[in-house]
């Protein structure tokens, strides 16, 4: 196949596309903020119909000669916005096509060569990088869009934000949510017997896919629309609840599974660095709860010094919830107080330094030897930062976000002189004659997150649509457990 119908079928995908180019060039000319015209002119929809006909023809030339389609599309005055699962590949832009909906995509797509004019055409809404306000202006499009009764193309929107290998939904990213309007769920499914499609951070490539997909001969793809979602009084002020609730449907309606995991929750759980999470780690639960205050985590990296020097200069000395926020510099809520509570020590009063650890993981999860330089500088001793056993189970605990570890045996290993304290010089030469210290000392029996003991490769996002959910996105959620529950 990759001789005699793969370079055929490439070739022609490519010349529709190139068909298509002017076509699309023509109708998208003028202001994309202006509202379209009711309705449409004659050559409007002239040129809409032959789109769909050149889009349909490329797709059954890459071998998906029949898209089977289930229950009726909502009219834009029912639903502005269509929310589309599972997402597992760029193949999922199949529907778009056949829809001609818009779509949240980077703003840096329009610049593509041909690829830009064809997205131009549907009326994106843009989500830019450069500016910091984007999010919160992609927000107010989607629900100016959703309110104009029915005048802009319908919304196509992949609220899990990531592909995923379609064996069960992730947390729904609450963006689409936000405007509280009705929806429309869209499932799709690839029952092929085969699996070329699925396109995530492990496993082929974008190419790899492209072409393996190419040389099967015939690809089948199920799209169903589902009823029109409308939200309740409790659900238009609670996103995260909306998105979750519309999740249960859909994952009802596919016959899978659910999971509170996220891609972030991915990010941290699988890099790589030689301090893997065991499964009952409360770091997945920290991060989360540091995304919900909008405390994003790339932007603190920066801040760990700053951090790191003021829990130094307390020599231990514990804080309470109001100077914990004071700290933050974020109000007392519900998410701080779920928060302080991973670290209390049961007296109402934590230990900063094991916040700032336990940031320094989430922050840069596969810089193992960095965040444990970090804890050498806060509890060592002002002389040589040489620091005892005692410290060492801290500082590990609240790296692992475990509430008991043993480290006696490692504390001894990196002691060989028996001084009973030990400076980071020595951690780091361990550390470099034994890679694996941590599953031959600490948790020999444990399970990681990752399920093996092979380095993994760093998650990387894939996705047709970018997420545009804005920094306090996850308020709203459940109560997180305590640290030592």
């Amino acid at each position: 196949m990759t001789l005699t119908l793969f370079p055929i079928r490439l070739l022609f995908a490519a010349f529709m596309m190139l068909l298509a180019w002017p076509l699309a060039l023509v109708a998208s000319l003028g202001p994309a903020e202006k509202e379209p015209e009711q309705p449409p002119a004659l050559w409007r929809r002239l040129v809409g119909v032959l789109l769909k006909a050149i889009m349909r023809a490329m797709w059954f030339a890459g071998g998906f000669h029949r898209v089977a389609v289930k229950g009726r599309q909502a009219l834009p005055s029912e639903a502005a916005i269509l929310t589309l699962a599972p997402h597992s590949s760029y193949f999922d832009a199949i529907p778009v096509t056949m829809t001609m909906s818009s779509v949240v995509m980077k703003a840096e797509s329009r610049d593509i060569p041909i690829w830009g004019t064809l997205i131009r055409y549907i009326r994106p809404v843009f989500v830019s990088r450069s500016d910091q306000d984007s999010r919160r202006k992609t927000v107010e499009e989607i629900r100016s869009r959703a309110q104009s009764g029915g005048k802009w193309p319908q919304i196509m929107i992949f609220p899990e934000g990531t592909c995923t290998n379609r064996t069960c939904l992730i947390t729904f990213k609450p963006g689409a949510f936000i405007p509280g309007v009705p929806v429309q769920p869209v499932v799709l499914r690839y029952p092929n017997r085969l699996d070329t499609i699925t396109w995530t951070w492990q496993g082929p490539g974008a190419l790899e896919i492209l072409w393996l997909t190419l040389c099967q001969f015939h690809n089948r793809v199920e799209i169903e629309f589902l009823p029109v979602y409308s939200p309740s009084a409790e659900e238009r002020i609670n996103p995260a609840l909306y998105a979750s609730n519309v999740r249960r449907v859909m994952a009802k309606a596919l016959g899978v599974s659910v999971t509170d995991y996220t891609f972030e929750d991915c990010q941290l759980a699988l890099a790589g660095g030689q301090l893997r999470l065991p499964t009952d780690s409360c770091l997945l639960e920290f991060a989360r709860l540091v995304r919900s205050l909008g405390l994003r985590p790339e932007k603190l990296e920066k801040d760990l010094d700053k951090y790191s020097e003021n829990a130094k200069m307390r020599r231990g000395e514990k804080v309470g919830l109001g100077e914990f926020a004071a700290c933050l510099q974020v109000p007392v809520s519900a998410a701080l107080e779920d928060m302080f509570a991973l670290f209390e020590e049961g007296c109402g009063e934590m230990d900063l330094r094991e916040y700032v650890i336990a940031l320094s993981v989430v922050c840069r999860p596969s810089r193992t030897l960095d965040t444990i330089r970090l804890a050498f500088k806060m509890y060592g001793t002002p002389g040589d930062g040489s620091i005892d056993e005692d410290h060492l189970s801290r500082i590990l605990r609240s790296a692992l976000g475990v509430a008991e570890l043993p480290v006696t045996g490692l504390f001894q290993a990196i002691d060989d002189k028996e001084k009973g304290r030990i400076t980071f010089a020595d951690f780091e030469s361990f550390a470099e004659l034994n890679p694996d210290f941590a599953e031959e000392y600490l948790y020999p029996d444990w399970e990681p997150l990752h399920g093996g003991t092979q380095t993994p490769v760093t998650p990387m996002p894939n996705g047709f649509c970018t997420d545009f959910s804005p920094e306090s996105s996850d308020l709203g959620m459940q109560p997180r457990h305590r640290k030592l529950e």
